[in-house]
C-alpha cells in the first residue's frame, strides 16, 4: 500500500469519526450535564484526554512543543474548545436541545469557507454548491421538533461556530507541533482554562453524579475528545477546510436519529426532506475536495 492510498484511508476514517462520533456527543452532553456543570464537565474530559494523548505522543518519541508552539496551540485550543464546545454546552445547559445545537453548528462550514477565503483559500465551485445545499438542509431540519431556545442560548449558538471556524482556519497558519502533540497541547490548555473559568462563573458540583453522567463523561473523553478531536486536527492538516468542516452537516442527522431512538423525540416531515439535502451537500463538498488536491 503506497503512501497516497494509506493517507486516503486515514482521511476517510477520520471523516467517519467526526461525522458519527461528534454527532452523538450533543446527546452525550445532555446526559453529562445531569451530573456536572458545563465548564467542569468539559474541563475534566479535555484535561484527561490531553494527558492521554500527551503520554502517547511522548511514547512515540515526539518532541516537546517549543514555547511558541505551546502558545499557538493554546490559543487555538481556547478558541475551539472554550469558545466552540464550551459555549455549546452552556447553551444546552440553558435548555437548547441537542438537535437544535447540532443544527446551529451546521453554519460553521460556511464561516470556515469565508474565513478561509479571507486568508486566500476560497472554496471551489462544487464546494460552494455543497455548502449552500448542506446549509439549506440544516435550516429545513431546524423545523423538526421543539427547537425553542432561550435568548442567551440562541446567542451562544451563533457565537460558538464563529469561534470554532476562526480557530480551525487560523490554526492552519500557525507554527504548531506534530499532529498528536498539537491535539494534546490544545486539549491540555483548553481543559485547564475551562476548569479555571468554571468556578469563576459560579459553577459548583451538587453532590456525586449518577452513573449515567459518569458514563457520558467517559464517552465524551475517549471517543469525543481522544478519537474524534484527534481525527479533526488530522483533517485540518490534510484536507481543505470545506471538507474538514463538512461534519457539521452530518452531525444534525446523527443527533436527530439518536434523539428519536434514545431521547424519545418524534420524527416528522422536515427531517425526511432535510436529511437527503444534508447528505447531498456533503457529497458535493467531497467531490469539490477531490483527491488530487487533498493536501
Amino acid at each position: 500500500m503506497n503512501s497516497s492510498t494509506k493517507r486516503l484511508i486515514f482521511v476517510i476514517l477520520s471523516l467517519l469519526a467526526v461525522y458519527v462520533v461528534w454527532g452523538s456527543t450533543y446527546l452525550a452532553l445532555v446526559f453529562g450535564l445531569e451530573g456536572f456543570p458545563p465548564f467542569v464537565l468539559n474541563g475534566i474530559r479535555f484535561l484527561i484526554a490531553g494527558v492521554i494523548l500527551f503520554l502517547y505522543a511522548r511514547a512515540k518519541g515526539l518532541d516537546l512543543p517549543t514555547g511558541r508552539q505551546w502558545w499557538n496551540a493554546g490559543r487555538v485550543g481556547v478558541l475551539l474548545l472554550v469558545g466552540g464546545v464550551g459555549l455549546v454546552t452552556i447553551a444546552e445547559d440553558l435548555g437548547v436541545g441537542s438537535g437544535l445545537a447540532a443544527t446551529a453548528i451546521a453554519v460553521m462550514p460556511l464561516w470556515a469557507a469565508v474565513m478561509g477565503g479571507l486568508f486566500g483559500s476560497w472554496p471551489r465551485r462544487l464546494e460552494w454548491v455543497g455548502l449552500v445545499i448542506g446549509f439549506a438542509g440544516a435550516v429545513v431540519l431546524a423545523a423538526e421538533g421543539d427547537f425553542q431556545a432561550t435568548r442567551t442560548g440562541a446567542i451562544l449558538m451563533v457565537l460558538a461556530p464563529l469561534f470554532w471556524a476562526f480557530g480551525s482556519v487560523w490554526g492552519k497558519r500557525l507554527s504548531l507541533p506534530s499532529s498528536a502533540m498539537t491535539t494534546a497541547a490544545q486539549l491540555l490548555v483548553g481543559g485547564v482554562v475551562m476548569l479555571v473559568l468554571g468556578p469563576l462563573r459560579g459553577e459548583r458540583m451538587d453532590g456525586v453524579p449518577e452513573v449515567g453522567a459518569w458514563l457520558a463523561l467517559a464517552y465524551l473523553t475517549i471517543l469525543g475528545s481522544v478519537v474524534a478531536y484527534s481525527a479533526y486536527i488530522y483533517l485540518l492538516k490534510e484536507v481543505r477546510p470545506a471538507l474538514a468542516t463538512s461534519y457539521a452537516y452530518v452531525n444534525p442527522v446523527v443527533a436527530v436519529i439518536l434523539g428519536t431512538t434514545l431521547g424519545g423525540e418524534i420524527l416528522t416531515g422536515p427531517a425526511y426532506l432535510a436529511l437527503p439535502m444534508i447528505l447531498a451537500g456533503v457529497a458535493f463538498v467531497t467531490l469539490g475536495s477531490r483527491a488530487p488536491r487533498i493536501t
